[in-house]
């Protein structure tokens, strides 16, 4: 399935189905929060962040995916990727992504 941030896909006539979307929650695990807090004050990059984030990206866009199939789809077409933090108590948090396009039959 093509999946692309574009509205159109050049030399295709298409066949919208709808907007279909995927979100991911992820809840940051403590010592990932410790370990890349010190990082923040020492520099360089988290890891465990990044792992984090591109996890919950991969489950966004799957999820969406998903439902573009089950409508019959050959392609997502349009799509935008949000990030979000969510912050729980002292200091813990959890990381939402939502990814969102328009599910298309592409000809």
């Amino acid at each position: 399935m093509l999946l692309t941030t574009t509205s159109h896909v050049e030399g295709s006539q298409i066949q919208y189905l709808g907007v279909v979307s995927g979100e991911a929650i992820l809840g940051a695990n403590i010592f990932k929060d410790f370990f890349a807090g010190i990082r923040d004050i020492v520099g360089g990059r988290s890891a465990a962040y990044e792992g984090e984030l591109r996890k919950a990206k991969d489950i966004a866009m799957s999820e969406m995916q998903q439902q573009a199939a089950q409508l019959g789809a050959n392609a997502v077409i349009g799509i935008d990727i949000d990030y979000e933090t969510i912050q729980i108590g002292n200091g813990g948090g959890m990381m939402m992504v939502s990814a969102s396009g328009t599910a298309v039959i592409l000809r």
